[in-house]
């Protein structure tokens, strides 16, 4: 028998369930930490291999003041297991039932508190979206990417019966995927299911986002999304229900808590940044899943000696030292596992972003007025590209050779055009007040946030 709909009368309790992976946590976790300021109970429910880094990485002060209850459960899999192979089959298996015994003990210890929504990410919603129904929840969708990509997901049935993909996701009618002219069209392998050096795992990606689209489409009441209207507008417009909150992180400037990291940040680098000058540092970072060879990472090293500019590099040092590069470069670099990327690309010393052009680094590139260098490596960082060199015009093309390699001239040189190049620069500037418009008083996406909160509080 399913369980009657959580009273009205009482606190609205949010449940909100992430993707386990870096790039899902961090937004979604901001949105949460929004809507907890308002005073609705959030409860976050990680992978456990995800909860324990989220503690590991928070500091002290940030586990004092922080207003939502972190909880996990189980992915399936034993903590020696590969989780770059297993991870997406043993969460469809064991997500739902363990969710469901997680939402169950937090009803029966919170009586006037039940689970009123859950807020599921989109490549979870798939398998949730039951738990929610039977649990008396409301379902919402949470878009960690792009408008654009989950209106193309959202699309797929539509695409499969035109013949523009066949039913493994793959392009079949003029090697490209257009929505309408606004929005920049998807080459067969920029899809956001796109792996083209794994296409097994690209297959399992795209049965994933067939669940997504199902889901969103059948079950979820709104779609939140980390963008905003003016950015992605024709893609907005495409789909039902849809309601743009971003840029997350602007409106959670002040928030004191730590946004979801599930790696250690050194902060040493910050004060480094003081000491250089203004729009004057490289900021080289790709994100937690792109996988570099030793040759390309050579090369990239030798870029930034031969650009005899200041640069910020996260990266393993023991990757990053061709033939002493470290030693002479001692003066102008400086080398980190991970860094505070809000705060880096906010410093006032921040000259260009060498980016993968994962969603979060572009919406927080974009928003702190930072030109790009784009350097994509799958899903949908090719898409983001195409954004941010086609549509804003807010960065240029890291180019492959025919090796494959991104050269250190090819580097050099680009970093020289996108420092001398004023329009760019201009029209980074311009998408930053577009950002923090949206999120300030009467702006688009607080005015979304603010129609979703009253009725989260009906």
């Amino acid at each position: 028998m399913e369980h009657q709909l959580a009273s009205r009368e009482s606190r609205p309790h949010v449940l909100a369930v992430p993707f386990p992976a870096q790039g899902h946590v961090m937004p979604l976790m901001k949105l949460c930490q929004k809507i907890a300021n308002r005073g609705i109970k959030v409860t976050f429910v990680n992978a456990e291999h995800i909860h324990a880094k989220v503690i590991a990485a928070m500091s002290d002060e940030d586990k004092k003041q922080q207003r939502i209850e972190l909880t996990s459960i189980p992915d399936g899999l034993q903590t020696e297991e590969d989780r770059k192979k297993g991870l997406v089959e043993s969460l469809r298996r064991t997500y739902p039932r363990n969710l469901t015994r997680l939402i169950e003990k937090i009803n029966c210890e919170n009586s006037d508190e039940k689970i009123s929504c859950v807020i599921a990410d989109t490549p979870v919603i798939g398998w949730i979206h039951d738990v929610s129904q039977k649990m008396g929840a409301e379902l919402v969708a949470f878009q960690f990417g792009a408008a654009a990509d989950i209106a193309l997901i959202l699309q797929i049935p539509k695409l499969i019966q035109d013949g523009s993909l066949d039913t493994n996701g793959f392009v079949m009618k003029n090697d490209f995927i257009s929505l309408s002219n606004e929005i920049p069209e998807w080459g067969g392998n920029e899809l956001p299911w796109s792996i083209p050096s794994d296409l097994k795992d690209q297959k399992i990606v795209f049965e994933c986002c067939q669940n997504t689209q199902q889901a969103v489409h059948q079950h979820a009441k709104w779609l939140l999304c980390n963008t905003f209207y003016e950015l992605e507008s024709s893609a907005c417009n495409l789909i039902p229900n849809f309601c743009p909150v971003g840029p997350l992180h602007c409106s959670n400037s002040k928030s004191p808590t730590s946004g979801g990291s599930i790696l250690v940040e050194d902060t040493t680098c910050l004060s480094w940044l003081d000491k250089q000058k203004i729009g004057s540092v490289i900021y080289v970072s790709f994100g937690s899943l792109a996988i570099h060879s030793q040759d390309q990472l050579n090369e990239i090293a030798l870029a930034l000696e031969l650009s005899n500019r200041p640069f910020l590099w996260v990266i393993r040092s023991n990757l990053a030292n061709p033939n002493g590069f470290l030693e002479r470069v001692a003066e102008r670099g400086k080398i980190v596992e991970w860094a505070p990327q809000e705060h880096v690309l906010s410093h006032s010393s921040i000259g260009c972003f060498v980016s993968h052009c994962g969603w979060n680094s572009t919406m927080e590139g974009l928003s702190m007025g930072v030109p790009f260098l784009c350097w994509p490596y799958f899903l949908d960082q090719f898409h983001n590209q195409n954004y941010i060199c086609d549509t804003w015009k807010n960065g240029l093309r890291l180019n492959a050779d025919e090796n494959g390699l991104r050269s250190r001239h090819e580097i050099k040189t680009k970093i020289e055009m996108l420092f001398a190049d004023y329009s760019i620069k201009a029209n980074a500037l311009k998408l930053k007040e577009m950002a923090h418009r949206s999120v300030s008083e009467s702006g688009s996406s607080l005015q979304n946030f603010e129609t979703f909160i009253d009725h989260l509080k009906k």
